[in-house]
């Protein structure tokens, strides 16, 4: 039977950070008609991760609903280098990289959404046809002043940072991408909500109905601090092997698992809350982890082999007598990495980097279950690992 229009919305808004505009979508919903739903991905690194799916999940919902999936690739706007949230002007990406980088987005998206309802679009497609005159009259539907208005431009141009011409041309080309579409929902980061209106006001331009506009909050990387990026090193990527992403996932910290299970799980809301007060009630927090990383590990491979990871897991971890509890801490860096020696020292696990090198000489250090030889060994920014010195000492620890 199919769902009310109410009962859809409830699943749609579920863990969204905002819909605009709820009453016009509530319309489409009720017309019947199978929904057009539009996310757009830059191919700017080779591979996806659950900050990626944070999106893909809720497509894949809107997929359960009975809607129609576009699965656009940002080879053209991926050349150019998405500017939102960035004081920087990104670097542009060639062709060839965005192509190589495309081709496994393709391979790693039907992890998580319906390939029968599904259609994977370039945006290169349209835009290659667009001549010169074709962008001059798209660049001329907005001011320079409407586009300061988005947050990370108006911040550069105050504190007198570079704003390259090219970059204004982003947000226009994303909002053609839904003229061209016909989108009626698009999809996107909560950093992306002036790209997505702007896609409303084209296609009100061009005598469209507008699509309504759906924003996800950014999931935070395994340092709990950035967004999750594969260039910030905090990222838990679709791809992994299994035993690494159940892993990561337990080397979460009681809180920030909350958030991930709120944006990441497909069990029911009733449940969620029920395993909030099963925790309140002295409940351990690591059983609920298990169910979450047995969860995710099974969505993109299967329940067998998300029981294998765990098999796995308690033999590298609990066996070896790690504590379900043990100090967290946050270490910073300017460099790129953080060495062994002087992290064990930053964390109190030793008294000097002197001590720490003899105990890598000795094999008393161990990391996320694996012994230590390499006393050159650097762990990088955005990296979360279980550390061990000797049989008692243990630390949760975060490079940022």
């Amino acid at each position: 039977m199919s769902k009310s229009t109410l009962e859809q919305l409830e699943i749609i808004k579920r863990g969204c950070g905002e819909l605009l505009v709820e009453e016009e979508l509530a319309q489409k919903l009720a017309s019947g008609r199978s929904l057009r739903i539009k996310a757009g991905f830059d191919p700017t690194a080779p591979d996806l991760h659950l900050g990626h799916t944070v999106l893909l999940n809720k497509m894949r919902h809107l997929q359960d609903l009975g809607h129609h999936a576009l699965f656009l690739i940002g080879d053209f706007t991926g050349m150019i280098g998405d500017p939102s949230g960035k004081n920087v002007t990104r670097p542009a990406l060639t062709r060839e990289q965005v192509m190589e980088n495309a081709k496994s987005y393709t391979n790693q998206v039907f992890r998580i959404l319906k390939p029968d309802q599904t259609e994977v679009v370039f945006n290169s497609t349209w835009m290659d046809k667009l001549n010169a005159g074709d962008l001059i009259k798209l660049a001329a539907t907005h001011t320079v002043a409407r586009m300061l208005e988005r947050d990370d431009f108006g911040k550069r141009y105050q504190n007198n940072k570079s704003i390259a011409i090219h970059e204004f041309l982003y947000p226009l080309i994303q909002g053609y991408d839904s003229v061209a579409l016909e989108a009626d929902i698009e999809l996107g980061g909560t950093d992306q909500k002036f790209n997505l209106l702007m896609g409303r006001e084209l296609q009100k331009h061009f005598g469209r109905s507008p699509q309504c506009v759906l924003t996800m909050p950014l999931l935070e990387g395994l340092d709990g601090i950035n967004k999750m990026s594969k260039s910030a090193g905090n990222y838990i990527g679709v791809a992994e092997a299994p035993a690494e992403i159940f892993g990561k996932l337990m080397s979460l910290s009681d809180e920030l698992m909350w958030r991930y299970i709120e944006l990441l799980s497909f069990e029911p809301i009733n449940i969620i809350r029920q395993w909030h007060e099963e925790v309140l009630h002295g409940r351990n927090p690591r059983d609920i982890k298990v169910m979450f990383a047995k969860e995710i590990v099974a969505r993109f491979h299967s329940k067998e082999i998300a029981e294998i990871a765990l098999a796995d897991f308690e033999a590298r971890f609990r066996r070896g007598g790690i504590p379900d509890d043990m100090p967290e801490k946050i270490l910073h860096t300017e460099k790129e990495g953080l060495p062994i020696a002087q992290l064990l020292k930053q964390a109190g696990l030793t008294s000097s980097t002197t001590e720490a090198l003899r105990m890598i000489e000795q094999g008393g250090v161990k990391l996320n279950g694996e012994k230590v030889s390499d006393k050159a060994l650097k762990l990088h920014r955005g990296e979360t690992a279980v550390v061990q010195v000797g049989k008692r000492k243990f630390a949760r620890i975060t490079i940022s």
